[in-house]
């Protein structure tokens, strides 16, 4: 039997690695987000924004100084099946791709989503990436049979729905 040594100054043969093995996923819910009767419905803007500041904002994560991103899933009914939040990003910046807004639509099998952020400055107006984003999340949900049923920024007091404001066509 062969004995290899090997001494401080001398590299070490490099290790052979195998294939990770495949693994088995399991989606659980985080917690229970309890909602009122009369906020199981979310058919309107000022009824998601009622669901944002009661579930989103008390939330540890939550920062109000930096833009949220958050993904409202829906069922046929446009009652809200859970929320999951997508980014955080800076003062005035989020990193948003489809994959991740669609991700827990489609384990879900949510019907539809509405997209809520919020802007730190307070100013609820969107930016023209806020419209650009919101176009091709619309063009994903097409693809994927989930349509994209509103992006509803939120300012302080006030908030805007895009859909209101004529970018988001059902």
């Amino acid at each position: 039997m062969e004995q290899l040594l090997l001494f401080a100054d001398e590299p070490r043969p490099p290790k052979k690695r195998s294939p990770p093995d495949p693994q088995e996923y399991k989606v659980v819910a985080l917690r229970d987000c309890p909602t009122p009767a009369d906020m199981h419905m979310c058919d309107t803007p000022e009824a998601a924004v009622s669901y944002w500041r009661m579930h989103i904002q008390p939330h540890p994560w939550f920062d109000s100084e930096r833009e949220c991103l958050v993904v409202l899933l829906l069922n046929t009914r446009r009652r809200v099946k859970g929320h999951q939040l997508i980014s955080t990003g800076t003062l005035d910046c989020l990193l948003v791709h489809a994959r991740e807004v669609f991700r827990a639509a489609i384990v879900a099998a949510a019907h539809s989503i509405i997209l809520i952020h919020n802007h730190p400055s307070g100013d609820p107006s969107p930016s023209e990436a806020d419209i650009r984003i919101t176009r091709d999340l619309m063009r994903s949900g097409s693809i994927l049979k989930i349509p994209v049923l509103d992006h509803i920024v939120i300012g302080n007091p006030r908030h805007t729905s895009l859909r209101e404001l004529g970018y988001v066509n059902l």
